[in-house]
C-alpha cells in the first residue's frame, strides 16, 4: 500500500517533459502564458497550452477530453482511406464506445450521429463530438484552468524569468 502511495505521488509531480504522448513544443514565452488567460483558442492554438492544460486535465481526471481533441485533429488531417478507417475505430473505441474507461461525455444525439457515420467513417466523422468536448473543456474545465496552481505557478515562474533577463 505505501508502495502504490509513492507512486501515485511521483506520478502527480511529474513534470511536463515526462508526459507520455505530449506534443514536442517549445518552452512558451511570457507573452504566450499570459495569451492563454485571455481566450480558450489562445491555448489550444498553442502546443505549450495544450501540453500545460492537459497536466491539469489529468488532476481532474478528464485527461481523456484533450486526447479525444488531439485524436480528432489527428485524423482530420489523414487522407488515406485505410488510416482513416483504422483511427476511427481505434477513436470510437478509446473515446466514444460506452464499454471504454476513456469514454468521453457525449449527448445521445451526437453519439447516434457518430453511430451512423461509422458505417462510412471519413476524416470528420467526430466533427460535432470534438466540438461539444472543445466546448465542454472551455466552459468547465478552462475557467478552473486559470484559478489553478499549475496555470499560476507557470504564469510566476515566466514572468520571473523574463524579469531576471
Amino acid at each position: 500500500n505505501e508502495d502504490r502511495e509513492r507512486a501515485w505521488r511521483a506520478s502527480r509531480e511529474t513534470k511536463l517533459e515526462t508526459i507520455p504522448n505530449c506534443e514536442a513544443c517549445a518552452k512558451p514565452t511570457p507573452e504566450e502564458v499570459r495569451g492563454w488567460a485571455q481566450s480558450f483558442d489562445k491555448l489550444m492554438k498553442s502546443p505549450a497550452g495544450r501540453n500545460v492544460f492537459r497536466e491539469f486535465l489529468r488532476t481532474e481526471y478528464s485527461e481523456e477530453n484533450m486526447l479525444f481533441w488531439l485524436a480528432c485533429e489527428e485524423l482530420k488531417n489523414e487522407c488515406n482511406k485505410h488510416t482513416i478507417d483504422e483511427k476511427a475505430r481505434m477513436i470510437y473505441e478509446d473515446y466514444i464506445s460506452i464499454l471504454s474507461p476513456k469514454e468521453v461525455s457525449l449527448d445521445s444525439r451526437v453519439r447516434e450521429v457518430i453511430n451512423r457515420k461509422m458505417q462510412e467513417p471519413s476524416s470528420h466523422t467526430f466533427d460535432d463530438a470534438q466540438l461539444q468536448i472543445y466546448t465542454l473543456m472551455h466552459r468547465d474545465s478552462y475557467p478552473r484552468f486559470l484559478n489553478s496552481a499549475i496555470y499560476k505557478s507557470l504564469l510566476q515562474s515566466v514572468s520571473h524569468s523574463s524579469s531576471e533577463s
